[in-house]
């Protein structure tokens, strides 16, 4: 059994829903739109701020408000993730020929190592993991901005 086979039968519950074509076709692009470009830019420069800021009392906020965002923005995107697969199946389109799905997996792969490396505190507070995790939280928004690109482009063809 292929992955849009296992799929199908939650996706033809949201079939007989009668959702409006547009809102399946479009609606998982919309969404995570806002996710990334709202809590992405905002985890990223909380992240990057707590990072650079020379003033102690801005470090420590904005790294309060990284703390706060970045599990809030995984869990959204882990959640589009789902969405997105069911989206393409319910369109009746091909989930693994999608280079779309493919950067949305590593990136919530990365995202997913990035927060372990957080989860662990750094490995006691290690530089060196401080350091691996700034700099995989940005390759994630380059993949982010990978990832959207393909996702216009699937989105435009079907």
């Amino acid at each position: 059994m292929n992955l849009s086979q296992l799929l199908e039968p939650i996706a033809s519950q949201f079939r007989s829903l009668g959702i409006p074509e547009p809102i399946t076709h479009w609606g998982h692009p919309v969404m995570m739109g806002i996710v990334v470009l709202a809590m992405g830019s905002a985890v990223a420069y909380t992240g990057w701020q707590g990072r650079i800021a020379s003033d102690k009392e801005v470090s420590l906020k904005s790294r309060s408000s990284h703390r706060q965002i970045a599990p809030w923005m995984f869990i959204f995107m882990a959640l589009g993730y789902t969405g997105g697969l069911l989206s393409l199946v319910m369109q009746k389109q091909p989930i693994l020929e999608s280079p779309h799905f493919w950067t949305g997996t590593a990136l919530l792969g990365v995202l997913a190592l990035n927060g372990l490396i957080a989860f662990t505190g750094f490995g006691g507070n290690k530089d060196s993991l401080r350091i691996t995790h700034a700099y995989l939280g940005t390759l994630a928004v380059g993949m982010m901005l990978i990832h959207g690109i393909l996702g216009l482009k699937l989105g435009l063809s079907i």
